[in-house]
């Protein structure tokens, strides 16, 4: 059964597009042409754009890692990157002049709590003060997201990161944090920037940290199982965040008069050719895709095609916790880049191993792109 949400569920869309603040021209997009009250703004992540990655007490995180043991695609590191860290008021000028209303950000994990719990590393936590301030100095919203990729690596030296339930409490004291250290000023929080993504590109094949993988969905990882341990990381992911939604809910939310929610990738599948097997195929792609946390955040389980074709190696959610995960959003975020072609493969024959895709009876879309 495909997905069907009701008309409560509110998709923020988060537009990255300098051209629609551009002087008007015939081809060209204005601020007249959208609604009043839209909001225009830009989102980063703070391990692409901050710099500083051991300055002022800040340790690695899984990407540290993973970039110094040359696995990017060029081999280039984000220990300087754009420098946000030093140079965030210039950039607050800079999106002022653009004309931006909101900015969304994201808080390093190991800057603010440098081993993943414990002790709050004092130098990560003026930064972060400081940047929301000049934000609002300038009339600009500050959209902040909890969690974007960058676990400390201690977490994932200690307990294997996402693949251990204890991951759930410590990203919880973590976002308590947040909420307790900024939330006077922030109204806009993002639990977890794209969970439908991490653990595919970290626990299927392998593409980034923590480089978890198993052949032959894989290449060159040191260990992991691509039959279970996406499905087991994005469990995690999907309560972490409904944790820390009921925790601002009850101690939070009254007081400081935010907005909670999560942020999907968004990549839309259609079928790859006119057959109804590619038509199936790509229903049963979104359904994986989209559906893996839309499904359980508006209905509380996971989608009813990936509970038949998964089967035991999709973890179960019993009624607390579904009852924790059902509607744990005021909003959901949705960054759409592109869309994807779905082609069907034939898993009849009850292929062995199996993955995410093997599961979803689709081919690795990623080699046929069109982008929006």
């Amino acid at each position: 059964m495909p997905m069907i949400f009701p008309f409560s569920v509110v998709v923020a869309v988060v537009l990255f597009a300098a051209a629609a603040l551009a002087p008007r021209h015939a081809s060209a997009l204005t601020r007249h042409d959208f609604p009043e009250g839209f909001v225009l703004g830009a989102g980063t992540s703070a391990y692409q754009v901050e710099g500083a990655a051991a300055e002022d007490g800040r340790k690695p995180s899984i990407w540290d890692t993973f970039t110094h043991q040359g696995h990017s695609s060029d081999g280039s590191t984000a220990d300087v990157s754009a420098d946000q860290y030093h140079h965030y008021k210039e950039d607050v000028k800079l999106m002022h002049k653009v004309g931006l209303d909101a900015y969304r950000f994201s808080i390093s994990w190991p800057r603010l709590i440098p081993d993943g719990r414990g002790q709050i590393n004092r130098k990560g936590l003026e930064y972060y003060n400081n940047l929301i301030d000049e934000l609002i100095l300038h009339g600009i919203q500050p959209h902040v997201t909890i969690y974007h990729f960058d676990l400390p690596q201690a977490l994932q030296d200690e307990y294997s990161g996402l693949l251990s339930p204890r991951f759930i409490e410590d990203y919880t004291a973590y976002a308590n944090v947040c909420f307790k250290s900024f939330g006077d000023r922030v109204k806009h929080w993002v639990t977890v920037n794209e969970p439908n993504i991490e653990p595919i590109g970290g626990y299927d094949n392998g593409s980034q940290p923590p480089r978890r993988c198993s052949y032959p969905f894989g290449a060159d990882c040191a260990e992991g199982n691509s039959s279970t341990e996406p499905y087991i990381a994005a469990h995690h992911l999907l309560l972490a965040h409904a944790s820390a939604v009921s925790l601002y809910r009850e101690k939070y939310k009254a007081a400081q008069g935010g907005q909670i929610g999560i942020t999907l990738l968004g990549w839309w599948h259609e079928p790859a050719s006119d057959t109804p097997q590619d038509a199936a195929a790509a229903v049963r792609m979104n359904d994986f895709h989209i559906g893996w946390f839309m499904h359980p955040l508006v209905y509380g389980d996971y989608p009813p095609v990936m509970r038949s074709r998964v089967g035991r190696r999709l973890p179960a959610l019993p009624a607390p916790e579904s009852a924790k995960v059902r509607g744990s959003f005021d909003f959901i975020g949705f960054n759409h880049y592109l869309i994807m072609r779905a082609r069907s493969i034939d898993t009849s024959s009850g292929q062995e191993p199996r993955d995410y895709y093997v599961d979803a009876a689709v081919q690795n879309p990623s080699s046929d792109i069109t982008t929006v």
